[in-house]
Order: structure tokens, then sequence, then C-alpha cells
């Protein structure tokens, strides 16, 4: 029987490391994408090739969206894990902020995840174990000056990983959330060298994250290695936040 988990976001470089890590282990995925349909479509074609055995099936939904949510949802006939990935960052002081940004931030990282996760929750209980895993930050354990409602919505998901956890764990559910720190990705090439200095220096492991150290996690929790493991935030950080 094939085992599938669903990741969204997979188009970003997180996701896309994240299911290239679960395809090793076995799994058949559901990629789901926003925006970026190349990235997507170039992920499908190399996980076929190099996995025949296993379904790479696409996803297309807004995850901002209440409709976009429920598309994803009808899209998802069997499912053992879900990873959330996806996500956008908001770089504005709060006084900049607007009501709508506000709105979409929340639909994106708790609101619409939390929909998916009720909606799906019949599916992943038809499995002894399944697995939900969630992208958070580093900024909703600490919180960030100029991102404070990007800090505010991923501490909601921390906290809603805390509480699923408790609720789900006598259906199977193994429920946890990794929490990166600065990951080396494109989101964070714009930093010029004297600011990548100073991160640099706050870090104990004296580097940035890479995608597949992340993955890793991804991988572990969900390999059947980890499932006394549950309600918890794993930090992913280098060292930056103890």
């Amino acid at each position: 029987m094939k085992k599938f988990a669903c990741v969204f976001g997979a188009s970003g470089e997180i996701g896309q490391a994240i299911c290239i890590e679960m395809a090793k282990s076995g799994w058949s995925l559901y990629l789901h994408f926003h925006q970026n349909m190349e990235a997507v479509l170039h992920l499908q074609e190399k996980l076929s090739t190099t996995y025949q055995d296993q379904d790479f099936l696409i996803i297309h939904a807004d995850l901002s969206s209440t409709q976009g949510a429920q598309n994803a949802i009808e899209s998802i006939f069997d499912v053992e894990a879900i990873i959330f990935a996806n996500g956008q960052s908001l770089y504005k002081l709060l006084e900049d902020t607007s009501p709508t940004e506000m709105d979409t931030l929340w639909k994106t990282h708790v609101q619409n995840p939390m929909h998916i996760v009720g909606n799906l929750a019949s599916k992943l209980r038809n499995h002894q174990v399944s697995y939900i895993v969630l992208i958070g930050s580093i900024w909703g354990q600490t919180g960030a000056s100029g991102e404070v409602v990007y800090s505010a919505v991923k501490g909601a998901q921390h906290a809603f990983v805390k509480a699923y956890a408790k609720e789900s764990g006598s259906s199977g559910v193994r429920a946890n959330i990794i929490a990166p720190g600065i990951i080396d990705t494109q989101m964070n090439a714009g930093l010029d060298a004297e600011e990548r200095s100073q991160i640099l220096d706050e870090i104990p492991l004296q580097r940035l994250g890479k995608a597949k150290e992340v993955a890793n996690m991804v991988q572990f929790l969900t390999s059947g290695k980890a499932d006394y493991i549950t309600g918890q935030v794993i930090g992913v950080n280098g060292g930056w936040y103890i």
C-alpha cells in the first residue's frame, strides 16, 4: 500500500527539500503550490522520474482564502501525513500594517491550516499512526521587531500544535512544529555583508541553516522513529534561541 503525505508549500525552497527527503523515504506526495507553478512542475517531473513506483500529484490552492483551503481539502483522498511549509513573511512596523495584511497572514498561517487539519482528521484516523508537522519560526518563540504580525501568527501555530496534540493523541496523531532560525534561502539572499556578519555573531554554530536540515527533521518526525514525540516545538536554529 502506498502512503500519502501532503506538503503544503511544495514549490518553496524548504518545501522542495522536504518533498525530496519524504520521497526518499517512500512517501507518495500531494505537492501543493499557489504561485510558482514552474517550480512544482519541475519537482514533480524530478520525483516521478526518480521514484517511479510512487505518485506525485499537484494541488493548486490559495491558502490565504477560505475557498482555496476548501479546494485543497477536496483534492486529497487519502493522507497519512500533512506538512505545512507554506506561508509568507511581512516586514512592516505594526502601525503600518493594514487589517487586510493581518487577515491574510492569519488565514495563511493559522486559520486555513487548522481548517484543513480539521477536515482531514477523519482521513488521518484511518491510519494507526499519522503525522502533522508545521514549519513555524524562531520568531514565534522570541518575537521580532519589524515582524510583529508574522511573529504573532507563528506563535499561534505553536499554540495550535500543543493543543491539537492533546486533542488528537488518542487517535494516533503526532502533531509537532519545527521552528527554524535563519535558513540560507533566496528569501534571505538580500542580506548585505554587515547584516549577515551581525547575525552570525549571534548564532553559536556560526552559520546559517540549510533547507535540507529542516527537511531532515520533517523526515525524522514522520519516519516512525519519533513516534513518542508530539506537541513539541523543535528548534532548528544553530543555537540562536535556546
